[in-house]
């Protein structure tokens, strides 16, 4: 299929002194997008994980310059398996007791090409789960945030 291959990466920095870091890679295989990676500092537990509106990191400080939940058709919040959710509705990741998650999903929403692209978003981690409530999810403040970028192909 057109795309197959094709690689996005976004390294995340903390916000303000959470100390959380990490890298997701999402790459086009088929008719989805792969997500995977790593992101550490977190507090044990889910913690909410979800594209943003934005590629904008100028507000270190809370990261709202990111905006909201990236939504290019006006759905309601839902989670990734919902049948109307917003794009960036990626759900959960869970840290384990060392404070480590490791993303390992696939989604059939997001796109690296056309209208439902997420190259020059964001990708937001939040400090408490995602209850899939509206409007967004009530998974607090945010702990890090990094922009979405094409990935070099010869990386790994």
């Amino acid at each position: 299929m057109a795309g197959d291959g094709m690689k996005a990466v976004c390294v995340l920095d903390p916000i303000a002194k959470s100390g959380v870091t990490g890298m997701i890679v999402f790459e086009m295989v088929g008719n989805h997008v792969h997500v995977s990676g790593k992101i550490s500092g977190l507090t044990p537990g889910k913690h909410g994980f979800h594209v943003h509106q934005y590629g904008d990191l100028s507000d270190g400080e809370k990261g709202e310059s990111a905006g909201g939940h990236f939504n290019p058709h006006k759905m309601p919040h839902g989670a990734p398996d919902a049948q109307s959710r917003h794009v960036g509705d990626l759900g959960n990741v869970e840290a384990n007791s060392e404070g480590v998650a490791v993303v390992d999903q696939d989604d059939t929403l997001i796109k690296l090409m056309g209208g439902d692209s997420i190259i020059g978003r964001s990708v937001v981690v939040h400090e408490k789960p995602d209850t899939f409530g509206q409007p967004t999810g009530n998974a607090g403040g945010r702990v890090a945030v990094g922009v979405i970028g094409w990935g070099n192909p010869k990386t790994k």
